[in-house]
Parts: C-alpha cells; structure tokens; sequence
C-alpha cells in the first residue's frame, strides 16, 4: 500500500486527527488535508500519483519558432551539413538579429524527435588541446580516401589553418604524387600567404625518414622557403586532430551529394563545398564565427623566405618535357626555352617559379633543374658540369 492510502486510512478508517497522522508518518499535514480531500471529491483516483508539469509555460517557444528550427534542421541535414543546436541559432540570429538559447533549441527537437538524449559525456575541462595564436602560425596537412560513382578509388589532399579552421587546400587526386603536394601547397601560398609551419603524419609523401633516411620533396621545398615541417607522432592521429576532424565534415557533405563520376566534377564538389565552410559556415570552435571571419581577425605569421630576391608570388605549372629536352615558359610576355636534356624527353614535370627563380620537378619530387632566369636570353642552356 502506498504512503498516500496508508494516511488516507489512518484518518478516515482509525479516525486519527490529520495532525497527529502528519506527525506519526514524518509527512507535512498540508499534504495530509490535500490527500483527503482528494480522496473525498475523487475516491481512490484521487490517490493516483498525479504530473507536477505546469498546465501553462510562458516561457516556451511559440509553435512557429519550432516549425522554423524544424526547418533550418531538415534542411541543413539534408545538405550534409552540420544541423546541430548551436548552428541553428547561428542562422535564427543572421535571419531574426536573436535566437532562443540552444538549450532551447535542443529542447524543440527532442520534443520533434530529431535528437535522442546521450548518457554525460567526458567533460571538455578533461582534454588538452593546442590552437596556434595567430593565422598561419602553423598549417596542418592530410589525406583521405574517397570512391567516385564508378567505384574509382581517388584521394583527396586538405590543409587547413591550424587557428582559423580556414580550408586552405582541397585538391582531388588518382593517387597523390610528391610533386602534387608541393603544387597544393604552392597553391595555398599564391591565396593565403607562407606559414611560420607546418604538421603533417608521417606518410611517405609528407617524410622520408622511415625510408632510409634523406628527405622528400615537400620537406625539401618548406626548408627552402624557410617554413618549419613538424610530424605527428607515429600511430597517433589526435595531434593532426583538425584536419582529421576536417575529414569527417567534408565527407559527410559529400555523401549527400550527387556522386561525382569523374576527377573534375569531385574538384568541383570540393571546390563549392570549401567556399560554403569558408565563408558561410558558422564553425563551433570559433565562436560561430567562420574560418574566414577567423583568419582575418588577427594579424598574420610569416615565414622566412629564403628563395632568391625574397619574393612571396608564385607560379606552379604542370609540363611535359618536349622531344629535344626542353620546357618553355613565357616571362614578361617574352617566350623562354630551359635546356632539361634529352635524356629527360617526354618526362612530366612540375615548374615552380618565382620571378626569375624557377625549378623543375618530377612527379616523384625529384630535382631535374634549379636556375635564375636571364630575361634576356631566349635560350637557357644546361649548365655545364
């Protein structure tokens, strides 16, 4: 018998006076006339355990206010966009100048049935994390695997801003070469300028040091350039967390897209996608800021640049080196022919300029010729050994 009957019975059935039933069984005699006279208007109904929800809430959310995050929701799911409490209120202040607290927000879904509560996770005060100070302090590099609609295997090469979160490379490859990451990286300092540094894993693209010693292209070409390269950890992946992170976020767009049956059309997807997360996309770690809003809040660092002339614009160009062993190139509006050798015939390569600095590369990395151009020269012979 529950408590409620046991008090009912002691005043109603023994006759006990309401005062001394309250005392006898630790209870308040306010609730003791409150359960007989329930009992008396309701018999035993009245006993039942009843709900002690407000009948009114003036502080809930109008019904249309839910049927609004309801909808930013579906849609940004829909899109394979990040849809959660917090990014919604990102979009209710851009549309309305305010939004209901995410709290709030979480609360109107779970009513909805779009998220189901999660046991209490690890608490963010547990975690030791590393964010550069400043834009370009330091860049952090990876690839992931991808599948186009015909079942192509391809890989994709992201670097992103360790500060800002800012995307700063998304190119697709078959299979990522040496010469492809010096020419992304090339391409991220034509947009964003040299980083002070750079992390990656210790994939062969990105170190040579698990493969006898020496050093890959891209270690070679950020020590000319006077940019630190650092590596993770082996068997660690959490140091290159953000990019990783990145991965999971540019991949979970891509599945709710229509798959790409080609190299290009991925690009084009990568391509859109980074100009969305750039610039649109409210990222959580910034404050709900974006990337960009990020990278040019603060003041950026530099490199060292140790190239010839100390200049910081650059021209990458895929080649291929013609049947008598030269490459062309235009400077100034005037055409120049660099000597290669014969030897090298039909070989692609990578030219990496800068003004009258250039260098040609293999696709492995490799260094077929370094030379200051003579702009008044046509011909740029070999140099004599």
């Amino acid at each position: 018998m529950s408590l409620g009957r046991l008090v009912v019975a002691a005043v109603k059935v023994e006759g006990r006076s309401k005062s001394g039933v309250a005392r006898d069984y630790g209870v308040s005699r306010r609730w003791v006339h409150e359960l007989v006279a329930r009992f008396e208007a309701e018999g035993e109904a009245g006993l039942e355990p009843r709900s002690r929800r407000p009948h009114h809430s003036p502080n809930q959310i109008p019904v249309d206010m839910e049927d609004e995050i309801v909808e930013i929701r579906k849609g940004l799911a829909d899109q394979g966009l990040d849809a959660g409490a917090h990014t919604i209120a990102s979009h209710l202040e851009r549309r309305h100048g305010s939004s209901p607290a995410a709290s709030t927000i979480w609360r109107a879904l779970w009513r909805r049935g779009f998220v189901i509560p999660q046991p209490q996770k690890r608490p963010k005060s547990s975690y030791v994390r590393f964010e550069a100070d400043q834009p370009n302090e330091r860049w952090q590099a990876d690839i992931t695997h991808w599948q186009l609609g015909n079942g192509t295997d391809v890989e994709i090469l992201n670097i992103i801003d360790d500060h800002s979160r800012l995307l700063v490379v998304s190119d697709a490859y078959p299979t990522t070469k040496a010469a492809d990451v010096v020419a992304s990286f090339h391409s991220g300092f034509s947009t964003w300028g040299l980083p002070a540094s750079v992390l990656t894993d210790n994939g062969a693209i990105f170190t040579a040091a698990y493969r006898g010693g020496g050093r890959c292209a891209i270690e070679i070409e950020l020590a000319a350039l006077g940019i630190r390269l650092h590596h993770s950890a082996p068997y660690h992946p959490q140091t290159c967390g953000k990019v990783e992170r990145f991965h999971q976020t540019q991949k979970k767009w891509l599945h709710r897209q229509e798959p790409a049956t080609s190299l290009a059309a991925l690009q084009n997807q990568l391509d859109r996608f980074g100009a969305y997360y750039n610039t649109q996309r409210p990222h959580r770690a910034l404050g709900r800021h974006t990337p960009l809003e990020a990278f040019e809040a603060r003041p950026k660092a530099t490199a060292l640049t140790t190239i010839p002339g100390g200049t910081k614009h650059f021209r990458v160009r895929n080649d291929r080196i013609d049947k008598v062993g030269r490459i062309t190139l235009r400077y100034n509006s005037r055409l120049h022919h660099i000597g290669i050798g014969r030897r090298h015939a039909g070989t692609p390569v990578l030219l990496l300029v800068a003004d009258l600095h250039i260098r040609v590369l293999t696709q492995d990395g490799g260094l077929l010729r370094e030379l200051t151009l003579d702009p008044t020269r046509d011909y740029q012979p070999q140099q004599t050994p």
